[in-house]
């Protein structure tokens, strides 16, 4: 006579089962946290590329020879006057508020946003423009550093010194997020720009 097996079908007990939820809970938690850290910290590359390019407009205003140099002719058998070095004067703070979880859009007519300013002025003489949506509110600041100043960040001291920042509030929570570099004429009449951005909230 054939015996037969009979085996009991088992399945997943509740604390089994809770402890899979908990699991899945847990990553899909970290996978949150890790795309938002990802979203947020595209949208600060934003400020730190745009006021590194203001930074650079700045040093290459400073290295034009601007002088009377270039305007005057000299007498013949003599020599003109000695180049002169400055930077662009400061600029109108684009956008006028800082956007709060929103982008703004630049205007592209002339003499507003971006496309203020002359040859010596703003960000005509930056030779610097945006066109395209923004997350910040950008700044350039000749002879002072409200920004920096305003969240405790490195500062630069001197007639031909600047700053170039951004605010943001990616989370509209209106707590600002802070971006600066800063540049000054050395004793060697040379223009030194900061090696790194200085932050302060940098995600806000």
């Amino acid at each position: 006579m054939r015996a037969y097996k009979h085996y009991s079908k088992r399945g997943f007990t509740l604390v089994e089962l809770m402890i899979v939820i908990a699991i899945i809970g847990v990553l899909a938690a970290l996978a949150i946290y890790g795309v938002r850290r990802y979203l947020a910290s595209a949208k600060t590359s934003e400020a730190k590329n745009t006021i590194g390019a203001i930074a650079r407009g700045a040093k290459a205003s400073y290295e034009r020879e601007t002088a009377a140099s270039q305007l005057i002719v000299a007498p013949a058998g003599g020599n003109t006057t000695g180049a002169n070095h400055a930077l662009c004067l400061s600029a109108i703070a684009v956008p006028a508020t800082v956007p709060a979880a929103t982008k703004y859009q630049p205007g592209t007519g002339t003499n507003v946003d971006f496309f203020t300013g002359d040859s010596v002025t703003g960000w005509n003489c930056l030779k610097f423009s945006m066109t395209q949506a923004i997350y910040y509110k950008y700044y350039y600041s000749k002879g002072s550093t409200p920004i920096a100043t305003a969240h405790n960040l490195t500062t630069a001291t001197g007639a031909e010194s600047f700053e170039a920042a951004a605010e943001g509030d990616l989370n509209g929570d209106t707590v600002v997020s802070g971006f600066s570099l800063v540049g000054a004429q050395d004793a060697a009449n040379e223009m030194r720009v900061s090696t790194q951005v200085a932050i302060d909230k940098e995600f806000e």
